[in-house]
């Protein structure tokens, strides 16, 4: 009997796999928190905080009408933009800021007049957008509107933040534009990820190497005008500026990583870099050069026309209006690194985070009330001591977050505090002062508030094995607590709120709050 061979049937070959670039997710640093739903009430918290902000900086805000402090230049100086359009020149070379600041400080005096009322009430919008701007930041870093208002509060009851912003200085500029920079910041990360999640979802099949196109980023924009206008009130912007670029270029490729991209850093770097170079590079660049439009038109400004008297130097064929503005600013890179004088109130950075020294702002001699008797009238920028006492526990607890959750909240203050206080360790010799710390406070709120979360607790979950978290008694006595601390530090500001107006004390009174031998 013959053997036949088996039929053969015909199978089509399996269609070759489509070009995919996509990896299982991994553990990274990401896990933000999904938006709160209650957007109308969040806005409504927020703005009856910024209200009360605002009422608390500008009430009595004219008292003192002396210049306190460094108003000795600052409000003469935007006077003098207001009417010859930038610094006027007196034969002293104290014109080391940029105009930004003092331009803001102009607006108040042309509104107000040149008076104290004038020069401080832009400083008093300042800082109350400052308090508005952290808790729409807290509260997209945590997910909870509590927590954004919390951090708000906290900042609206430091007595530093406080006395900045009722005092013509520059540095309450620089915290508002700064912290709002940032906040742009974060909500572009947020866009960006959800873009490339919801690309990836829809269209895996045509996810590439190269990834894909994420069109338009209007918010690093924004970002980049805002931390290049903080550069034009205060160099120190500038750490800011170059910490967080760095930092949206590392959200872009933890975004491209947890969509499932094979190789995050090259997509990363190939769709966000050159947005990047531009919106966090060219742009703030051409914003602080706008800034000097006065100085460019101006015949008699500082140092306008040093090209055109040394016209043997480098680089000829650079414009004489530039080559004359980075002369001067080499000039005050000069100052600002050589400055070492003793000042009977310069202090440290690591005395900042303690309220080490603080500065005396107005202490006039002589006093006595109605009936003869001896008082203090006592203006210190001092921070609510039971909130600065608080800043090197919370930064440690957030460096925990970090390495043990890979929080991305966390990473986001550890990267202002970074830019805005620990850069200041470079240079330990030059003169320096407790209201450098303006910028970086929001951030340090921003610390503690993320460890009053911890302190609360996370809200009980189902899993499939039962209920886990904090049971309910552990929840009302972290609430206890985080109440009970939030009342201390708004006690605590009223307490120190005499020593933070001028407002008369009889000497033992004063000495109540003067609670180290650096407060005097």
């Amino acid at each position: 009997m013959a053997v036949t061979a088996p039929e053969r049937t015909s199978v089509a070959p399996p269609p070759p796999p489509a070009r995919r670039s996509l990896r299982a997710p991994r553990r990274r640093l990401d896990p933000t928190p999904p938006a709160p739903t209650d957007r109308l009430l969040s806005w409504v918290l927020t703005a009856v905080l910024g209200v009360a902000t605002l009422v608390s900086r500008v009430w009595g805000i004219s008292y003192p009408p002396d210049l306190l402090f460094d108003e000795a230049y600052y409000p003469p100086e935007a006077n003098e933009m207001l009417e010859w359009g930038y610094e006027f020149n007196r034969g002293y070379t104290f014109i080391v800021h940029p105009p930004l600041g003092k331009w803001f400080i102009a607006l108040g005096e042309q509104v107000f007049g040149y008076d104290s009322v004038g020069w401080r009430v832009p400083s008093a919008v300042a800082g109350t957008i400052a308090v508005v701007v952290l808790v729409r930041l807290a509260r997209r870093l945590t997910g909870s509107t509590l927590w954004g208002v919390v951090a708000g509060l906290l900042l609206a009851l430091d007595g530093f933040a406080f006395t900045l912003s009722r005092i013509g200085l520059l540095d309450v500029f620089l915290q508002a534009l700064v912290v709002s920079g940032v906040a742009c910041l974060v909500v572009d990360r947020d866009r960006v990820r959800a873009t490339i999640r919801a690309g990836v979802l829809e269209h895996a099949d045509r996810v590439t190497a190269s990834g894909f196109a994420l069109g338009p980023r209007t918010w690093r924009i924004a970002g980049g005008f805002l931390l290049g206008s903080a550069c034009a009130v205060k160099w120190s912007g500038v750490y800011f500026l170059a910490f967080f670029a760095v930092a949206s270029l590392f959200w872009d490729r933890a975004s491209w990583r947890a969509a499932g991209v094979a190789r995050p850093s090259r997509v990363a770097l190939l769709r966000g870099l050159p947005g990047a170079a531009w919106a966090l590079g060219v742009l703030p660049v051409l914003t602080y050069l706008a800034t000097f439009t006065g100085w460019f038109l101006g015949e008699s400004s500082q140092g306008r026309h040093w090209a055109e008297q040394n016209p043997d130097t480098s680089f000829g064929f650079v414009p004489g209006a530039l080559r004359s503005l980075w002369h001067m600013h080499g000039e005050w890179l000069a100052f600002h690194n050589g400055l070492s004088s003793p000042h009977p109130w310069e202090s440290g950075p690591w005395s900042w985070v303690v309220d080490g020294r603080p500065i005396l702002l107005w202490n006039p001699q002589d006093l006595t009330d109605g009936d003869g008797n001896p008082v203090v009238r006592y203006i210190l920028m001092v921070g609510t001591p039971t909130l600065w006492f608080a800043f090197v526990p919370a930064l440690l607890w957030l460096l925990w977050r970090i390495v043990a959750r890979r929080d991305a909240a966390a990473g986001v203050a550890a990267v202002g505090i970074a830019a805005g206080w620990l850069t200041w360790f470079v240079n330990l010799d030059r003169t320096m002062f407790i209201f450098y710390m303006a910028p970086v406070l929001p951030f340090f709120v921003i610390a503690v508030t993320l460890a009053l979360q911890d302190v609360l607790g996370p809200t009980g979950r189902v899993d499939p094995t039962g209920t886990t978290g904090p049971t309910p008694l552990r929840r009302q006595l972290g609430l206890g607590a985080v109440c009970l601390y939030v009342t201390v530090v708004a006690a605590t500001f009223v307490f120190f709120l005499p020593v933070l107006t001028g407002h008369p004390l009889p000497t033992p009174d004063w000495q109540q709050r003067m609670w180290f031998p650096s407060w005097y």
